[in-house]
């Protein structure tokens, strides 16, 4: 891990912290993920910085061998956790697929907002979070992953996307280095 830099004009991301996501079993306690998530969005409204709060409600059509197929949600699967705190001034993205770029218009608001980093959290590592990464870096942001506000339900492939992938792509840290760039 090197010393991660803020760019002025760098959001939040939360990925998929919603009830249907959370109440699944993780590697890591989401009850942690989600106390560091809402610790994090509370330090980027604190310095006027964009906080963008992303929940999925569907699937991406297509044949897979993982897709249990068929069950509906419950109503309040897709709710975004209260525990977020959201404020009328986050950026709420819904999107269909694993990450938060592909199908919405998270890119062009982030554009108008001068954005050009993004710093990651949320569930699952190696899904939501690492396509949205994936996607950032392709779209040209620089990327931040916070390690400790990441999890996933399986190790191995957590630990593929935070020793690996993100490397590879940008910055990882823990919140209480971010919080403390946030100053």
């Amino acid at each position: 891990m090197t010393a991660t830099t803020l760019d002025p004009g760098t959001a939040l991301v939360v990925v998929d912290l919603q009830k249907g996501i959370v109440s699944r079993p993780t590697v890591h306690p989401a009850d942690g993920v989600v106390a560091r998530s809402a610790e994090l969005a509370a330090a980027f409204r604190a310095k006027g910085l964009p906080v963008v709060l992303v929940h999925v409600t569907g699937g991406a059509p297509g044949r897979t061998e993982g897709r249990t197929g068929g069950v509906p949600f419950p109503p309040d699967w897709a709710d975004l956790l209260p525990e977020l705190g959201q404020q009328e001034g986050d950026i709420v993205v819904t999107k269909q697929t694993w990450g938060a770029f592909h199908g919405t218009d998270l890119d062009t608001r982030l554009r108008r907002l001068g954005v050009t980093q993004v710093v990651l959290t949320g569930i699952a590592t190696s899904k939501g979070v690492e396509s949205t990464a994936r996607a950032a870096h392709e779209h040209g942001y620089n990327v931040t992953v916070v390690t400790d506000a990441v999890t996933d339900t399986d190790e191995g492939a957590h630990r593929n996307s935070v020793e690996k992938i993100f490397p590879a792509i940008g910055e990882t840290d823990t919140t209480d280095a971010i919080v403390k760039l946030l100053g």
